[in-house]
C-alpha cells in the first residue's frame, strides 16, 4: 500500500476515533483483517488457484475454522480457511498457535536469559524505544506458564513404540540468581509414526 493510501485510510478512520479505546479497536480490526487476508492468500498458493477460479485438482476450500488469538492489540476471533483434504498448513498463524505478539517473543527471550521483569522492561526501552511495563512482562510470562501447565495436563497416547530421551542445560533465574538447570526431554513416536513431545522435567 502506498503512503498516500495509508494517509487517506488514517484520515477516514480518525473521524470515528474519540478515545484510546477506539484506537485500539481499530488496530485490532486491522490486524484481524490483515491476518485473515494473508491466510487466505496462503490457501490460494497451497491449492494453486484463487477463490473464484476454476480448479483442476481434487482439493478445494472447505469453509473456515475459528479460534481466539491473542495479539498486542487484544484478543479476537480469527477465521482460518480450511481445505477439503485437510493438508493445508498455514504459516503466518499456525493451526495450534494462540498468540501473535512479536513483542512477547522478545520479552520471553530476555526473561529466559535470566533478566528480572524490570530489567526486561528497561532493556526493551533501550533497544526498541518501547515502553513495556514490568507488570506487562509478568503477564506475558505468566500466560506462557499457564500454557505449559495445560500442555503438561493433556492426555497422551496409551502406546509409544519409540521414545527418545535427551537433556539440555539452560541458564535460568532462580532466587535472584542465574543458575544452570538441566531439562530432560522425552520425545515419543506414536503408532502413526508422528513425533510428539511427551514431557519435559527441569531438575
Amino acid at each position: 500500500m502506498k503512503k498516500e493510501d495509508l494517509k487517506e485510510l488514517a484520515q477516514a478512520a480518525a473521524k470515528n476515533i474519540k478515545s484510546e479505546a477506539d484506537l485500539n479497536e481499530l488496530k485490532q480490526m486491522l490486524t484481524k483483517m490483515t491476518l485473515e487476508t494473508v491466510l487466505n492468500a496462503e490457501l490460494d498458493e497451497h491449492l494453486g488457484y484463487s477463490k473464484h477460479e476454476k480448479s483442476n485438482t481434487n482439493n478445494s476450500r472447505n469453509g473456515y475454522s475459528t479460534k481466539m488469538l491473542q495479539t498486542e492489540e487484544g484478543q479476537f476471533e480469527l477465521e482460518t480457511p480450511r481445505d477439503r483434504n485437510g493438508d493445508f498448513e498455514p504459516q503466518l498463524v499456525k493451526k495450534n498457535q494462540r498468540r501473535f505478539v512479536s513483542m512477547s517473543d522478545k520479552i520471553l527471550f530476555l526473561y529466559a536469559q535470566g533478566l528480572s521483569t524490570r530489567e526486561v522492561s528497561h532493556t526493551l526501552k533501550e533497544m526498541y524505544d518501547t515502553d513495556v511495563s514490568a507488570s506487562l512482562v509478568s503477564k506475558v510470562t505468566n500466560a506462557v506458564i499457564d500454557e505449559v501447565i495445560d500442555w503438561q495436563a493433556r492426555p497422551l497416547d496409551s502406546v509409544y513404540p519409540i521414545i527418545y530421551l535427551d537433556c539440555i542445560v539452560l541458564k535460568i533465574r532462580q532466587d535472584k540468581q542465574v543458575i544452570n538447570k538441566a531439562v530432560y526431554l522425552a520425545l515419543g513416536v506414536n503408532m502413526e509414526g508422528h513425533k510428539e513431545a511427551i514431557r519435559h522435567v527441569a531438575v
